[in-house]
């Protein structure tokens, strides 16, 4: 029987792992298929964590560190998938790839979220050097340079408000000529001098070389016309797939609440709507998406699951 289990390696689940076993629990594992790190692993560069400002650090050396710190108290790594996440009594069990179960008295949910992708030419090719889904950390890298912004829904209109203010300025790409995003956030937009408007158009490639991206090609999707924007970043917001599966019973019908977009509802103190299930990071309601913020969430999650056994007993 665990004390608690924790489903996702990223920061969130991290940093559960190592506030849980710092604060007592004996027995505390995290399941992750592949190295733990999330998705900041695959970022060229870290500017915006605070402590760390090392120039020649990818986000695989930043989240080498949390690795090492994490295990040495004590959690344990399974390298297992985890099908599902069901609640039997006043314990969990955790259902994993195969059919073997395990129980816990506790557990948190981090499995996070994954940007979707567009499609285009070179997106796969030039994802993190370049193309980017995150203004907030890599905005800073192109302040005073133009950039490219792919989406018409209300992220992608407040990325792109947030890049005016460093960016010389922000191409907005979107395949309708009417935006998704609500009238407030477009009236904003549209007021900014150095945001400019891409209607009808898609981006039809992202081309570069060795060293990153060097431009896209944008195709206006009623003439055809192809237009070079060299020297810019991407940015593709066109929206988040939330990976919620394990909380999926065997009926496929979500075992806590869930708000329209599957993000799981939680308090100030990560509770769902289960007694002893915990969520924390990009999968929870209203999550930033920020490395700091889902750390942030893990040590909430563990310290009330600290208390909840210590009320169990």
């Amino acid at each position: 029987m665990l004390d608690c289990a924790i489903i996702g390696g990223g920061p969130a689940g991290l940093t559960a792992g190592l506030y849980a076993t710092r604060g007592g629990l004996q027995n505390v594992t995290m399941f992750e298929m592949g190295m733990p790190g999330g998705q900041i692993t695959q970022s060229s560069e870290i500017e915006n964590y605070p402590g760390f400002f090392e120039h020649d650090k990818t986000g695989m050396d930043f989240m080498d560190t949390w690795q090492k710190q994490c295990f040495h108290f004590g959690l344990k790594h399974e390298m297992k998938k985890v099908e599902r996440v069901s609640k039997t009594g006043e314990h969990f069990t955790i259902t994993l790839e195969g059919g073997d179960t395990v129980e816990a008295k506790t557990a948190i949910v981090c499995t996070g979220s994954v940007p979707k992708r567009a499609g285009f030419n070179g997106e796969d090719e030039f994802f993190g050097k370049g193309v980017s889904t995150c203004a907030t950390c890599d905005g800073f890298f192109y302040k005073d340079k133009p950039v490219t912004v792919l989406g018409g829904g209300d992220t992608a209109l407040e990325e792109a408000f947030f890049l005016s203010n460093i960016c010389s300025d922000v191409y907005v790409v979107h395949r309708r000529d009417e935006f998704r995003a609500a009238p407030p956030t477009l009236d904003r937009v549209m007021r900014k001098e150095n945001i400019h408007l891409v209607t009808d158009s898609v981006i039809e490639e992202a081309y570069g070389d060795a060293m990153g991206l060097a431009g896209v090609k944008i195709k206006n999707v009623k003439t055809d016309k192809i237009t070079d924007m060299p020297n810019t970043g991407l940015f593709v917001f066109v929206g988040h797939n939330v990976r919620n599966d394990v909380l999926k019973d065997e009926k496929g019908e979500f075992i806590c609440n869930m708000n329209d977009w599957g993000q799981v509802i939680v308090d100030l103190s990560m509770k769902t709507s289960v007694s002893g299930l915990f969520a924390a990071g990009d999968l929870r309601i209203e999550a930033p998406k920020q490395v700091v913020s889902a750390a942030g969430d893990g040590s909430i999650a563990a310290l009330q699951v600290i208390s909840y056994i210590q009320e169990q007993q």
